[in-house]
């Protein structure tokens, strides 16, 4: 985290033009308070570590194992940051080191004031026997938080009297850490701008805090107290957009290195609060609340409650001004949905009659096109078997013609012999035959695949298997008048000249064989279609 400052300018300069530098920050702070949850555990993590190091420590060595722990709590957790500060001042004492124990009790004091307790810092500051003994490192050190005590309590004090008195110790006791302490660093600009500050000297104090973020490789905690110092800067110039970008920077920063001591977020809040923007304005002071609630500092707690609630009422006023709305707009919406679903059943209910009608006129139409069907098959067969039937009458009268002719001439001519021979050659079973021939023929012509659909209703082994130059036997000429329409079995008997009892045994031996129940077998028969 130390290169936060460089990483964070060059993640911010691809900012959309269209719009303002503080509305691209907030979609990072966004991002970062979402990572907030993974920053505090990185740490604690961290810490845990460190904490495992300090058990194994020697002796020598433990004052450095709890100030590592003690840094990383200082700012994250105040009641952790005090007990290692008491670790701390233990193993100080301990050793019976002046410097470790004037280091300690400084941490201390950082705790101290850290968690609002001012006159608690000020007395262990006091017990820091001859402080211009120090080293000079520990001289600012001591000095700079002497000020900030002093500077602290000016902030706080409702008394003009002890306000001034508070803020003359300040500046002089930040005079006397400059004095130990490298002109044009970053602690001396550090400390001259707080006391420029403080005077009121905002012109020097800008410049001073601008140039430590231009001019320095800050780490994270020194560029969130530099931005957050200039955000109140640019504020108090009425510069309110820097001013937001700013304090902006410094809640990153913040949430970045774990800081929970701080006030950037809720000064961000009442910032977004005066602009109007109450959501983030309630987001962002909670986010404060619980900061300063983690961490337990006092003073920062007291400082947040002052203006949570008025956030968090105008807030309430907000949902409950949208939940009227919402009200309303359900209400509306209530009805149109009821209309909705009324035209819904309504449409329903037609199509449900539509659908119904259509499933008739399908019907209809199959029926019609199957009446169709059967009223062409009917003709295509009356056709043919009318031409048949004439045409073999006109024969057979033609044939009866030729033989009355014949007999007459031989009756007349008293030629007894050549009649009977006559008489003797009309062979009746080959007219049959002949008959039955020609019906076959026909019948094949508007039903080619009679034979072949039959058979597909046996198995192999009981298929008919027809004589060489046959079209239909006997069996498949019973089945070929039933698909004609002739199903009364005294007709059938009349027409291929069996008795009654032999047809029905004939029909009934085929039906029994076949792979179908009767009754579809017989749908089957009726459904071969003719061409």
């Amino acid at each position: 985290m130390k290169y936060f400052l460089s990483i964070f300018l060059v993640s911010t300069l691809h900012c959309s033009i269209a719009q303002s530098a503080s509305d691209s920050l907030l979609r990072v702070l966004n991002l970062e308070i979402e990572k907030r949850a993974d920053y505090e555990q990185q740490q604690l993590t961290e810490i845990e570590a460190f904490k495992k190091e300090a058990v194994q420590a020697p002796t020598d060595k433990k004052f450095d194992a709890y100030l590592r722990i003690y840094e990383l709590y200082k700012s994250f957790k105040y009641d952790s940051a005090f007990f290692y500060a008491r670790q701390l001042q233990k193993v100080a004492d301990a050793d019976h080191e002046p410097i470790k124990i004037n280091s300690a009790k400084m941490k201390m004091t950082f705790v101290l004031i850290s968690a609002g307790l001012f006159h608690e810092a000020l007395d262990t500051l006091q017990t820091i026997s001859s402080p211009l003994r120090l080293p000079d490192t520990l001289k600012v050190e001591y000095y700079y938080l002497l000020a900030r005590t002093c500077y602290d309590l000016a902030d706080f004090s409702q008394d003009n009297y002890y306000l001034n008195n508070y803020a003359e110790r300040a500046n002089a006791y930040t005079d006397s850490a400059m004095n130990f302490i490298k002109p044009g660093s970053f602690d001396f600009l550090l400390m001259k701008g707080l006391k420029t500050l403080h005077l009121r000297q905002m012109d020097e104090a800008r410049a001073l805090y601008e140039k430590m973020i231009s001019g320095f490789e800050l780490t994270t905690p020194q560029y969130a107290v530099a931005t957050s110092t200039l955000s109140f800067i640019y504020y108090y110039s009425n510069e309110t957009e820097k001013s937001k970008e700013m304090i902006i920077r410094a809640a990153i920063a913040d949430i970045h290195s774990n800081t929970k001591e701080t006030l950037a977020t809720m000064r961000l809040a009442e910032m977004l609060y005066k602009e109007g923007d109450i959501e983030s304005a309630y987001k962002y002071i909670r986010i404060a609340m619980e900061d300063a609630d983690f961490y337990g500092a006092r003073h920062r707690k007291a400082q947040v409650s002052a203006i949570f609630p008025v956030i968090e009422g105008r807030q309430l006023s907000m949902i409950e001004s949208n939940r009227k709305m919402l009200f309303t707009y359900s209400l509306l919406l209530t009805v149109l949905t009821a209309s909705v679903i009324g035209f819904l059943v309504i449409i329903f209910r037609q199509n449900r009659k539509i659908k119904k009608a259509n499933e008739l006129i399908t019907q209809a139409n199959a029926s019609l096109t199957e009446i169709n069907h059967q009223l062409n098959e009917a003709n295509r067969i009356k056709e043919e078997y009318v031409w048949y039937y004439f045409s073999t009458t006109a024969e057979y009268i033609t044939r009866l013609d030729s033989l009355k002719k014949s007999l007459d001439m031989k009756l007349m001519t008293k030629k007894l012999e050549d009649l009977r021979f006559t008489v003797d050659s009309i062979n009746i079973k080959h007219e049959r035959d002949e008959l039955y021939n020609n019906f076959d023929r026909v019948f094949l012509k508007l039903f080619p695949d009679f034979v072949t659909v039959f058979n597909s209703l046996f198995k192999e082994e009981d298929r008919i298997q027809l004589k060489d130059g046959q079209l239909l036997n006997t069996e498949l000429r019973i089945f070929a008048l039933i698909r004609m329409g002739i199903t009364d079995h005294e007709r059938i008997a009349k027409i291929l000249d069996y008795s009654v009892t032999t047809i029905y045994t004939y029909k009934t031996r085929l039906r029994n064989k076949s792979m179908l129940a009767n009754d579809a077998f017989d749908r089957t028969i009726m459904s071969i279609r003719a061409i």
